[in-house]
């Protein structure tokens, strides 16, 4: 993708739309890396995920009903999906994701800021730089840190396609349980 592809994309937040920063990435490429920090504020990259098959949920903010009800469902689901580790990131702060968490009784999803540098945001084409906040998306990566689906979510207040997400992390630990 070309420097002017890249400036050329946005997301919308109540029709208006916002541009965003970083490639638009694709089922079939390789996960890029990137630097964020976990509850404890300790750096957490790529490799720190694990070599599993993983769900990166990217929400602007836990506050917000969609974001909120997405975290909840990918909650839900991590308790049926043993082999799947489920990630939710966002550009909220470690000790409000803390707090978000405590209320809801959130403990199978693993929370990650992007706060300090915003680094997922723009390796993964989630960052709003006008607002600072991701925008909603969804990756599958499986063992290779292969892609394995990708769902940029046009509209920041609509939710995510929960199964074909789903599907693509059942499928991609199917073949990693059968190698």
């Amino acid at each position: 993708m070309t420097n002017s592809e890249q400036a050329n994309r946005t997301t919308t937040l109540k029709g208006k739309p916002l541009a965003l920063a970083g490639p638009q990435l694709k089922p079939g490429e390789q996960a890029p890396d990137f630097k964020v920090v976990d509850g404890s504020l300790q750096e957490v990259d790529l490799s720190k995920t694990g070599t599993g098959v993983r769900i990166f949920s990217v929400v602007p903010s836990l506050d917000t009903p969609v974001c909120d009800a997405q975290t909840k469902r990918f909650e839900e689901e991590a308790g049926k999906l043993n082999e799947i580790r489920i990630f939710t990131i966002s550009m909220d702060l470690p000790f409000a994701q803390k707090r978000w968490c405590g209320n809801f009784g959130i403990n199978k999803v693993t929370m990650l800021s992007d706060h300090r540098t915003g680094s997922f945001g723009e390796h993964y084409g989630t960052l709003i730089p006008d607002l600072r906040i991701e925008s909603r998306a969804i990756f599958v990566l499986d063992g290779g840190n292969k892609l394995r689906h990708v769902e940029y979510v046009n509209e920041v207040g609509d939710h995510p396609n929960y199964e074909a997400a789903l599907a693509a992390a059942k499928s991609a630990a199917r073949q990693t349980a059968a190698v």
